[in-house]
């Protein structure tokens, strides 16, 4: 048996699901078949969905339900107005600034200033928690000036609406047992936010940051379809195909459709591999994905141990192989992409400061928004 079975077989023992002792038999790809991705969403899946956000403020929720709804358990406590935050700039300088004026040169890089206050003011409160949360340089600076952290653009994202929004909620932060509680956020939801723990190879689970359903977001990216060559997909996924590349096995998905775990097969065996890596290998918008095969004789869907069932309330999943409504341009071949996001940021460094990994820009904050 080898090691990477036997990986696979742990995984899935874990969640009561038994694996055969071979690895899934099938037929040899052909060079004229193409690897079909259908999937939902924009971004790692983990806190506030912006879209959705955007969705509940135009049902008529106030900042406060918003973010209360994407950070179970949460209350909203104060901090005082001056505090200053470090910000590494583009050019390496570190940019010492008060934490006020920090927010301001976020918020309407994130989100649209033409969005309604309420989605304003809960990205603020966002944001505001997120960079006294965030220790990306440790004790030289807090956050990174892009997405890696959240976008701070300074005055130029400076504008009537967002400012507003930042002073209506002056020194307000997300908190948790009294705590400031890290506020992970990103683009679209696809209508599932997801545990961190799922979604973050690594991460400890938190009790703020758990799957909830998002029933008003309807970003551009809540349903897309990518489709690769078989021989591309190969060369994204170097290192992980053993022998010629012969399709993708989900193993384990998380609270929403989103993979955990999953192989590469290969015609000389699996290889287990992480569902953020395999997002950031073949350039997908998130790793809520179902993979199918198109040939000259049909379309066929891969194989999936995972058993995935809906959370009771959320709308059906069915995205099967040719179910994604939005068709997503083939990434290039030449390098691996994470493709474009409806929003700039992402806080992709939060996830690795805080003991998770990030394989693709915005794994934490917003890839997304």
């Amino acid at each position: 048996m080898t090691t990477a079975l036997a990986c696979a077989i742990a995984v899935l023992a874990c969640t009561g699901t038994a694996l055969a002792a071979q690895p899934t038999t099938k037929p040899a790809a052909s060079r004229h078949e193409t690897l079909v991705i259908a999937g939902a969403g924009d971004g790692h899946g983990v806190g506030m969905s912006q879209d959705g956000a955007l969705g509940l403020a135009e049902h008529g929720y106030s900042y406060q339900g918003i973010l209360a709804h994407y950070y179970t358990g949460t209350t909203l406590g104060t901090v005082a107005p001056k505090q200053t935050v470090r910000v590494l700039l583009d050019n390496g300088k570190i940019l010492t600034m008060g934490l006020e004026r920090y927010v301001r040169g976020v918020v309407g890089a994130e989100v649209s200033p033409s969005w309604p206050l309420a989605a304003l003011e809960a990205q603020a409160v966002a944001s505001r928690t997120y960079v006294l949360t965030s220790h990306a340089g440790g004790a030289r600076f807090n956050v990174y000036s892009d997405t890696r952290s959240q976008v701070y653009l300074g005055k130029a994202a400076e504008t009537p609406e967002t400012d507003a929004a930042v002073a209506a909620t002056k020194g307000q932060i997300v908190t948790y047992n009294g705590q400031p509680a890290i506020t992970y956020f990103f683009a679209g939801s696809g209508g599932l936010t997801e545990n961190v723990a799922s979604a973050f190879p690594g991460a400890e689970p938190e009790p703020w940051l758990r799957g909830v359903t998002d029933p008003y977001e309807s970003g551009p990216l809540r349903r897309w379809t990518i489709t690769i060559t078989m021989a591309a997909a190969e060369r994204r996924l170097r290192g992980l195909v053993r022998g010629r590349f012969n399709g993708i096995e989900v193993l384990k998905r998380g609270w929403s459709p989103r993979i955990v775990a999953a192989t590469v097969l290969g015609s000389e065996g699996p290889t287990e591999v992480s569902g953020p890596e395999l997002e950031a290998r073949l350039g997908l918008y998130s790793t809520w994905a179902y993979f199918s095969i198109d040939g000259p004789h049909g379309t066929r869907a891969e194989p999936d141990l995972s058993h995935y069932k809906a959370p009771r309330g959320s709308e059906p999943v069915d995205l099967a192989p040719t179910a994604g409504v939005q068709s997503a341009s083939p990434p290039s071949e030449s390098a691996p992409s994470t493709g474009p996001s409806s929003s700039p940021s992402t806080n992709a460094e939060a996830s690795a400061s805080n003991g998770a990994t990030a394989a693709s820009p915005g794994v934490g904050g917003a890839v997304s928004g």
